[in-house]
């Protein structure tokens, strides 16, 4: 008698034996959503007076010399970490869809790559900006007051500012869910509706906007998270 394994295709979505993209996608998913609780919890708390949009240039350079170790790290969680995890989530987002929507999971990797390479130039500028303001702080205040508002420009319009790329690239998944209902229906919905928080950010004023797309980003990479945990292969035998 001959024994031979067989690989049976489990319901739509589900990953096949021996291969982990959905789970370790779903666990960068997780990931991408503690970056958001720990940017916002820091937002609202430590570096609150630092991210105060009355503060002047001279009191957030005052700030960031005495608080620079919270200030780098915060950067690095919200922006590198962040841009890390996305790879990997968009990598398995695309695995998922590819056969039934080729267009769709194909342009939303492009912009989850596009919105990973803005996270990792954010949080470079940043760290390193604030290595720069702080030493030039201790013999030149009014420079590096200066030298931090330009900083604080480029940073915010790389990734801090707007939420465009990272709109789109939720929107293009969302709809992807919904075509192929690969992903559960109210997740897509809160996709949807977060994504257009992000999109309308572009408009001077629209704080609030900003900040329904995090909280909605948080809830929406926790149901991917899940989604993708959850799906599994299924094994099978032949004799």
């Amino acid at each position: 008698m001959t024994t031979t394994h067989t690989e049976a295709v489990g319901p739509p979505g589900t990953e096949a034996p021996g291969n982990r993209t959905g789970s370790i996608g779903g666990v960068a998913a997780l990931l991408a959503a503690a970056t958001f609780v720990y940017g916002i919890v820091v937002f609202a708390t430590t570096v609150a007076d630092y991210t105060d949009p009355d503060a002047t240039a001279a009191e957030s350079v005052d700030f960031l010399v005495g608080h620079q170790g919270a200030l780098l790290a915060w950067y690095i969680g919200i922006f590198i970490v962040f841009g890390a995890a996305l790879v990997p989530l968009a990598l398995a987002l695309r695995q998922r869809f590819v056969d039934r929507t080729p267009l769709l999971a194909n342009t939303a990797a492009v912009f989850a790559v596009i919105w990973a390479t803005l996270m990792f130039a954010t949080g470079m500028v940043s760290n390193i900006g604030i290595e720069a303001v702080a030493d030039l702080a201790a013999i030149d205040p009014d420079r590096a007051a200066d030298l931090w508002s330009a900083i604080d420009t480029v940073t915010n319009g790389l990734g801090g500012g707007n939420e465009i790329v990272g709109g789109i690239w939720i929107l293009l998944v969302s709809v992807a869910g919904l075509l192929t209902a690969r992903l559960p229906r109210w997740l897509n919905v809160v996709g949807i509706l977060t994504a257009l928080g992000g999109l309308v950010t572009v408009v001077p004023g629209l704080e609030a906007a900003e900040m329904a797309f995090g909280l909605g980003s948080i809830l929406w990479f926790v149901g991917i998270g899940v989604s993708l945990l959850r799906s599994r292969g299924i094994t099978g035998a032949a004799s």
